[in-house]
């Protein structure tokens, strides 16, 4: 079974022992969660940064690494999803990243091919970790996940309750799009109809197809109240490509919140 997710963030564990003596920037384990009734597994990753580093979302933003996983050594997986918890905006030396300091716990909900038995995790991990710089952080996981693990863990209850507002929870009541063609690829320009978040809103523009390189959104607030934004989606070719509106993840993010928008309506 050949199973290989980017960019997610599936398992972290020990960093490497480092040649100084000063401490590791990141202290990164599993938490092993707990069986759910409808059979899937509930864990996370609990990653712990020194002060003055952070991490990366799903979608890093400017100069960010995102998180690449190789679990194809696992068995007894058949899917998995992630549950980001609201990340947060990090302005910094005139960019701007998308990420977490200090502590990132991220659910994962892993469905077994075989229920009832436990998972085991075998992954290589490529994950960028800055300070000043990014450094991409190599490591490696092997666990196992019993079935009989019942009890929910507290701390991954409060990070899946800490997830983005849905469409319908903050208000939104359409999201369009647009397609021109570019030289090298599309611009998409979505108008989504919703309340303010408050502060500086941030539209994140994301494509299913993760070979597909987006463009950081350019967001403002129309005359009469819409949220626009727009991006450049440049595929490996670097040619126009046709793109259906469920293809396309919006997500606003402002004032501690955030709204994950899967779609849009989308017309040329």
């Amino acid at each position: 079974m050949k199973l290989r997710t980017a960019p997610l963030f599936l398992a972290l564990a020990m960093l490497a022992t480092p040649v100084s003596a000063e401490p590791a920037p990141a202290n990164v384990t599993l938490l092993p969660g707990w069986r759910m009734e409808n059979g899937h597994h509930m864990a996370a990753i609990r990653v712990d940064l020194s002060d003055g580093w952070k991490t990366y979302w799903r979608a890093p933003g400017e100069g960010g690494i995102p998180p690449e996983i190789d679990w194809s050594q696992s068995s007894n997986v058949a899917g998995v999803t992630f549950h980001w918890p609201v990340p947060e905006v990090i302005r910094r030396d005139g960019m701007t990243t998308i990420g977490y300091e200090d502590e990132l716990v991220l659910p994962v909900e892993l469905v077994p091919a075989r229920g009832g038995e436990a998972i085991h995790i075998d992954a290589d991990v490529l994950v960028g970790i800055c300070e000043e710089i990014c450094v991409p952080l190599e490591t490696g996981f092997d666990s196992v996940l019993p079935a009989d693990l019942t009890a929910p863990d507290p701390v991954i209850e409060r990070a899946l309750a800490a997830r983005p507002d849905t469409a319908a929870e903050a208000g939104v009541s359409a999201a369009s799009c647009t397609r021109e063609e570019l030289s090298d690829g599309v611009r998409l320009t979505a108008q989504i109809d919703m309340p303010s978040l408050g502060g500086d809103e941030l539209v994140v523009m994301e494509a299913a197809n993760p070979a597909i390189w987006v463009s950081e959104a350019v967001a403002t607030r129309g005359a009469e109240g819409a949220l626009m934004a727009h991006a450049d989606f440049v595929p490996p070719n670097a040619r126009p490509f046709d793109i259906e509106g469920d293809e396309v993840r919006l997500t606003v993010i402002g004032a501690g919140r955030a709204v994950d928008i899967p779609g849009c309506d989308l017309s040329e």
